[in-house]
Formats: C-alpha cells, sequence, structure tokens
C-alpha cells in the first residue's frame, strides 16, 4: 500500500512539474499542444474501454478529432467549435456507413464514438477558454488548485477516518468522510489561492465556486468509474504508474474545467 502512495505521489509530482511549467512558461499554443494530447489519449483509452479489441480505424479517428478539437476552441472559439462538432458527428457516421460489411452491425457503436468526442476533447478544450480570459493563467490554475487539494484532502481522510461507503457499486474506494474532506480541502485551498490572485473578486463567490466546484469534480470522477465499472475494469490504462491512465487523472477536470468558465463569465463577471 505504501509504495502504491510513493508511485502515486512520484508520478503525480512529475506530471504537475511539467504541466505546470508549460502553464506558466509557454504560450496558449503550448497549453493547447498539451489539451489536444490528453484529449487523444484519453480518448484512446475511453475508446479501448468501450468498443473492445478492434475498432482500430474508429479509435484512430477518434484521436485524430480529440487533437483537433483543441486547436478548433484556440483559433476558432466557441462558434465555429460548434461547426466541428456537427462536422465530427456527420464524419463519424458517414464513415460507420461505409464500415459496414455484416448482417449483425451494431449502429450504438457510433453513440459510443460521439459521446467520447464530447465528453473528453470538447470538456477538456474549456482549459483553453480559460487561458484566454483575462488573467486566464491564473485562472487555470484555480482549476488545477481546486481538484488537486480536493484529491490530496481526500485520499488522507478517506485513508484515516472513512467508515462509510460512497457509492460502493460504482467506486468502493471512496468514502463519505473523503468527500466531506475533498470538499472542505477544495473550498479552503481555492479560499486561500483567490485571497492571493483575485484581490478584487468577491470571496463568497469564490467560496460557493468552490463548493460546487468540488461535488461537480466528485461526480465527473464518479462518472469515470462508472464507465469503467460499466466494462469491468478498475483503471482506464496502466499508463501512469499509481494514477492509472490518462483519463483516470483527467475525469474530475473535465467536469471542473467547464463549470469554472461558465461561473467565471456569467457570474463573476
Amino acid at each position: 500500500m505504501e509504495n502504491s502512495y510513493a508511485k502515486r505521489w512520484l508520478t503525480g509530482l512529475i506530471l504537475a512539474a511539467v504541466i505546470f511549467g508549460i502553464i506558466i512558461l509557454g504560450s496558449p499554443v503550448a497549453l493547447t499542444i498539451v489539451v489536444a494530447l490528453f484529449a487523444a489519449g484519453g480518448i484512446w483509452e475511453y475508446n479501448c474501454m468501450v468498443l473492445g479489441k478492434g475498432f482500430l480505424k474508429e479509435k484512430i479517428e477518434s484521436m485524430f478529432f480529440a487533437a483537433v478539437i483543441p486547436f478548433v476552441m484556440l483559433f476558432g472559439g466557441s462558434q465555429m467549435m460548434l461547426a466541428v462538432l456537427a462536422l465530427c458527428i456527420l464524419i463519424v457516421f458517414i464513415l460507420f456507413l461505409g464500415s459496414v460489411k455484416e448482417a449483425d452491425f451494431d449502429v450504438i457503436t457510433v453513440a459510443k464514438i460521439i459521446f467520447g468526442l464530447m465528453y473528453i476533447p470538447f470538456l477538456m478544450s474549456h482549459f483553453i477558454l480559460l487561458r484566454n480570459l483575462e488573467k486566464g493563467i491564473l485562472w487555470v490554475f484555480f482549476v488545477l488548485v481546486l481538484a488537486l487539494a480536493g484529491d490530496i484532502t481526500a485520499l488522507y481522510v478517506g485513508k484515516y477516518l472513512g467508515k462509510h461507503k460512497l457509492i460502493p457499486l460504482i467506486s468502493p474506494g471512496k468514502t463519505v468522510e473523503g468527500t466531506i474532506g475533498l470538499i472542505l480541502g477544495s473550498t479552503v485551498a481555492c479560499l486561500i489561492f483567490a485571497y492571493f490572485s483575485f484581490p478584487g473578486v468577491s470571496l463568497l463567490k469564490i467560496g460557493i465556486l468552490a463548493f460546487i466546484g468540488s461535488i461537480i469534480g466528485q461526480l465527473g470522477d464518479l462518472s469515470e468509474s462508472a464507465i469503467k465499472r460499466n466494462y469491468g475494469l478498475k483503471d482506464a490504462s496502466s499508463l501512469l504508474p499509481g494514477h492509472g491512465g490518462l483519463l483516470d487523472r483527467m475525469d474530475c477536470l473535465l467536469f471542473i474545467a467547464p463549470f469554472v468558465y461558465y461561473y467565471r463569465i456569467y457570474v463573476i463577471d
């Protein structure tokens, strides 16, 4: 168990150092490249889970779209994003029609692929919208602080105090106590971060954002766990020692980033 925690910390610190360095020193294009790589890797893991073996053409097709969507968000904005998503739906369905060769084909494959594109690259691309805001780098860090502080607090509160299972059929390791720790840890960390980073912003609004955002992030984690459990898997992959796959690290961020972005432009502005 301790070895597992050591691997988790080592992998997490290396990954965090690289990502933080790119956010601080890099341009919006550099962040977009990172998002595109994570989105492409995440959708490969997702498709391997939901489609199983084979379907190589569909998996490559999804990775291509997943890598393109973040750049569309960067250079074209949300209006062009809608056009590209519509085009993706058309192309996925048309390519599926061309691949039908057996009488017992399953059209649900199309739904799985389209859902994956909406779930991973589209939601992940909200990091780019955050980066383009005033003080965008700090808002990107806010999302990471919200997610990481909650994750670390939940890990240790759940380990030492956790007694009551949260939703054991979906995520056996999560506890009610760990979730309470997650919410408190995220909220306190975000209030401290915002106090120094956003001096003109109401701390009450930040507290509400962090409180709700931490719950949404937990729901994002549980949603990805539900996909894994549905296919009898513990991790999306074994790419990251101690963490599982890319999707296992992105799960809460996929829900938090859009929420923080829309809260920022509609509530804080």
